[in-house]
């Protein structure tokens, strides 16, 4: 079942991250880089993962490339947080990294996590020299001007613009800031084993996107104390959100529609691919 795998992968792409951290100095920036990879879902970590499972690569292999992307995910959020972007004080139920240290020491930390990443990727033992250059090339798309970094400076650009973003404004920019990474991780598994990632491709980009609406459905309906974070910032700032272009009946019902689609992708993977397929519909029954 869906929650004991993703806890059991989770666990095992902690004491991944724990280990590559443990032998580094004694100081602030490597506290707060321990302190910004612990806890949250691992969804990310868990596609890596159970996609590998999907093509018989051993959790012992792929756990390096959930942790690479987790790692990739953490930096992120330490500098998504930082008081010149959306200026949050709380994340995962704990203050933010530069609250709790300084702004110099989160936005270290948060670089030294981003190359953290590709270190992992680069390991050995994950396969091939090709396939590992594959997943850094990858990953380098999915995390850069292309994707992640794209996506955020599109939303920064979307607070001072003189009209809300259309629909499709919005959507492109959330499969930037939220979709890529999700597509990297879902199809990672099938790249260290050589193997087409299109089919796990498809099945992330619905699911990437029905992630964000459901962020922005919990920013309306959910409860902060489960969310560990501020919520409905987006309408007090007056930013488009899914909500606000479709309404919250529409919104829920486009999420449906994506999980839907997510999970006819892996068709071509039968029973197997059932845990996906669950992990599809939690994203839009989660509560944080």
């Amino acid at each position: 079942m869906f929650p004991e795998v993703l806890a059991e992968d989770a666990a095992l792409i902690a004491a991944r991250l724990e280990n590559a951290l443990s032998a580094r100095a004694d100081q602030p920036v490597i506290h707060a880089m321990r302190y910004a990879v612990r806890g949250g879902k691992r969804l990310r970590g868990f596609l890596v993962m159970e996609g590998a499972r999907l093509h018989g690569v051993a959790p012992e292999v792929s756990v390096i490339a959930a942790a690479a992307v987790e790692a990739m995910h953490a930096y992120s959020l330490v500098h998504d947080d930082l008081p010149s972007m959306d200026d949050d004080d709380l994340r995962r139920g704990q203050p933010t990294v530069h609250v709790k240290w300084d702004e110099a020491t989160a936005v270290l930390a948060g670089d030294a996590l981003q190359t953290l990443a590709f270190e992992l990727l680069a390991v050995p033992a994950l396969g091939p020299a090709d396939r590992r250059i594959a997943l850094v090339a990858r990953m380098a798309k999915a995390a850069g001007a292309e994707g992640m970094v794209l996506g955020q400076a599109l939303d920064i650009a979307a607070e001072t613009a003189t009209r809300p973003l259309t629909l499709d404004q919005i959507t492109a920019l959330q499969a930037g800031k939220t979709g890529a990474l999700i597509r990297w991780s879902a199809e990672a598994g099938a790249v260290i084993a050589g193997a087409d990632p299109a089919a796990l491709g498809r099945y992330a980009d619905a699911l990437g996107l029905a992630f964000q609406i459901a962020d922005d459905i919990l920013d309306v309906e959910g409860d902060a104390e489960k969310a560990g974070k501020r919520l409905q910032k987006d309408a007090e700032a007056g930013k488009a959100t899914f909500v606000s272009l479709l309404g919250l009946e529409g919104a829920k019902a486009r999420a449906g529609a994506l999980v839907d689609e997510a999970c006819a992708a892996l068709s071509a993977y039968g029973d197997r691919a059932e845990t996906l397929r669950q992990a599809a519909r939690f994203v839009i029954a989660r509560e944080m």
